[in-house]
């Protein structure tokens, strides 16, 4: 699973409770660095694609912002979170899987094992982030709570 050219320079990995900004910032981050330098890392893709893969869903539809995705949010967490118990850096291997550049901009990590993985694999070039916004803001980014 290891398809990576070279190890990265520098690691920054956000987190933030959903409709904070992390994707926001990471995508600032990715356009003033460009694609040669900067690749962003999203750890809801793998895990997303994984579940569909598994389970026989529409990856394209889990990966949108609607309804289909809400429907299966509470069984998708608990089915990431035994993944992640049985191999804490399951879907960190797979998000970094042919990252070549030299900056790497994780924009999800909603568990520790995720920044721990980081911490771990790459120790020196690791850089937590976190993204807050009021719940107001959240609000107004179309945020609004779900049991799971």
């Amino acid at each position: 699973m290891e398809d990576r050219v070279s190890e990265p320079k520098l690691v920054l990995v956000f987190s933030g409770k959903r409709k904070s900004g992390k994707d926001y910032v990471t995508d600032l981050i990715h356009n003033r660095l460009g694609s040669d330098v900067c690749c962003v890392l999203r750890l809801s893709g793998p895990l997303k694609q994984q579940y569909a893969q598994e389970h026989g869903l529409d990856l394209d539809q889990l990966l949108g912002p609607g309804l289909y995705k809400e429907q299966y949010r509470a069984d998708m967490i608990r089915w990431g979170e035994t993944r992640r118990r049985q191999d804490p850096g399951f879907f960190c291997r797979l998000a970094t899987r042919g990252a070549w550049q030299p900056v790497w901009v994780v924009s999800d990590a909603r568990r520790l094992s995720d920044l721990q993985w980081f911490w771990s694999e790459f120790p020196r070039q690791t850089r937590s982030v976190r993204v807050q916004s009021s719940e107001k803001t959240r609000k107004q980014r179309g945020w609004s709570f779900t049991a799971g």
